[in-house]
Parts: C-alpha cells; structure tokens; sequence
C-alpha cells in the first residue's frame, strides 16, 4: 500500500509501501524480481521508504519476520546493502559480519536469509553513472565476480556516515529533493565506500559442495509434480546421506532440511490461494503441495501466517 505517489516524471520519485503479505512486500521494491517466503511464526508486515533518482535507488527496507528472499536487482545496476544490525544475515549461504556490507551485481539472482525484526538500507546504482561519478574507482568492483562481492569489509565510520546520509535523503520532503544535489551527495558516499572496502572472500572448504545439495533440492521443488514430504526423499533427491543434508541445510539457511520443506509447501500454498481463479479451493491446493490432513494443514498454515487459508483465498477471489 502506497502513501504517497510518485511524483512527475523524470523529478524525484519518493514512496512509502507498507505490505501485510511478505511476497507482496517483495514486489514493491521499484525494478526488483523477487520472491519471499516467511520463515518465522505469525503475521507478517512489512514497510519500503524508497526514493528514486535518475540513475539511483536508495530505500530502506523493514521486515517483521525471518525471511527466505530470491532477489535480482535491475540490470545494469550495483547493489549494495547495508543491515541496520550485523546479526543474522545470510547472503548466498554466508553469515554476514557486523563490520560488513553486502553488494552484488544487476541481472544476477542471488540469495537472502533474514532473521525476525530485520532492516536495511539499500543503494542501487546504475553501472554508467558510478563510473562518471566516481572514475577509476569503480572499476575493480564492477569487473569482479558476483561470489567474490557477496560481502564487504567496511569502517564503522564510512558505515555509519552512508546510513546517516540515507536516513536524511529518505526525511527529505519531496518538494525540496533534487536529483543532481543529491546525486552528487551520494556519489561522495559511495566514492568513500570504494576506497575502503575490502572483498570478504573467505570461504569454508565444504561450502561448495553444501550449497550444491541445497540448490538441488532447490531446483527439485521448483519442478517437480508431486513435492517430497520425507526427510530419506530429499536424501535421494541430492544423493546425499541425511548427515550430510542436515549439515547442509543448517549451515546454509539456518534451518533444518524438514523445516525448509515444510515451510517451502506452506508458502507455496500461500502463494496459489493469492493468485486463484474461480476454481481454487483450498483443499487441491494443500493436497497439490502435499499436505492430505487437512487439518493439520489448516493448524500449521494460521501458526506461520496468522490467519486460516481460507481468509486469505477469499481475501484474494475474483
């Protein structure tokens, strides 16, 4: 839900978007493709302050619940980051330090795991406009891998100064922004931030082979007709034996493999009973994800999103 729409084109555009769903939330971010599914017990809300500029984004993002999050930013663009607290945040599988930021490249998917009570600020460049503003300095970033830029070593005064230059932006009135001011203001910023970042590029030396299990099993899901339901399916499904998929899961979602595909089931219920047609009922589509006792289902379904599915297809019937 919109507070305030945008104003005319080609002037700054300032937005506030509160969501009450996460994967609705996931769709008010401006030119992202994502999809979020809610990891943690009870209702779920959301809020975007976003402002856009000519050829920058700045927002930032709260989310009441632990999250599994699909991103990809908009091409041709740099993301970077910046959680309002270092705890519990995983990028791509890796623990984000409290002294660190995350960046990845436009048109390129990439994962988050965040925890409950979460915040962020983001900045979104595009890639033509941080090499005018910034020269040379840019280069070496946007030519490395996106697995080597998934976390950055950053000063906690480069930090906090870029957080307090995107909290005034977001506290300016639209009537008073303006695109090459502010533009300018953030290129310092971030100029700043390309002089002191250092690349975190530790990686355990299981972690290639963990986060492989976890994208088959993954990738698994997404295709498949009937969902697996065992623990001894998943273990077939990676070819893996069930310590290894345990190890695998926990260390890179945080989570049980049960749990990521109990959830995974629930938030794809969700997410047909939000899209239906005239025909959906909620007994096919918990049956279609594997859930037969239906109450049970039903029992499960309000303990994560904190209310009955059939509240949430009739909220959403055409």
């Amino acid at each position: 839900m919109p507070f305030e729409r945008q104003t005319p084109q080609n002037a700054p555009r300032k937005c506030t978007w509160e969501a009450w769903d996460a994967n609705e939330h996931a769709d008010n971010l401006t030119d992202w493709s994502q999809e979020y599914d809610q990891f943690s017990k009870g209702p779920f809300y959301g809020r975007i302050d976003e402002i856009r500029l000519e050829e920058i984004q700045v927002f930032k993002e709260y989310t009441s619940n632990a999250l599994g999050q699909q991103c990809n930013v908009w091409p041709e663009s740099l993301w970077i980051g910046i959680p309002v607290e270092g705890r519990g945040c995983r990028i791509n599988g890796h623990q984000v330090g409290a002294h660190e930021v995350m960046c990845q490249p436009g048109g390129h998917d990439f994962e988050l795991v965040t925890p409950d009570t979460f915040g962020i600020y983001g900045l979104v460049v595009s890639r033509e406009w941080l090499t005018r503003a910034t020269g040379g300095a840019a280069r070496s970033l946007l030519h490395t891998a996106p697995d080597r830029l998934m976390r950055l070593q950053l000063p906690d005064h480069t930090r906090q100064a870029t957080t307090f230059l995107i909290e005034r932006l977001l506290g300016t009135r639209p009537e008073q922004l303006s695109v090459k001011v502010h533009q300018d203001i953030l290129g310092l910023a971030l100029a700043k931030i390309l002089h002191e970042e250092t690349p975190n590029i530790e990686t355990p030396p299981s972690y290639r082979h963990r986060k492989q299990v976890v994208d088959r099993i993954k990738a698994h899901l997404t295709t498949c007709e009937a969902p697996p339901v065992a623990l001894s399916e998943l273990c077939e499904i990676a070819h893996v034996s069930q310590r290894t998929l345990q190890y695998s899961f926990t260390s890179i979602l945080g989570i049980s493999p049960i749990q990521f595909l109990r959830l995974t089931r629930l938030n794809r219920v969700r997410r047909r009973l939000s899209a239906p047609d005239a025909d959906t009922t909620v007994s096919q589509v918990a049956a279609d994800w594997g859930f037969y006792h239906l109450g049970q289902f039903a029992r499960d379904y309000r303990q994560l999103f904190g209310e009955a599915p059939s509240v949430t297809l009739a909220r959403h019937l055409p």
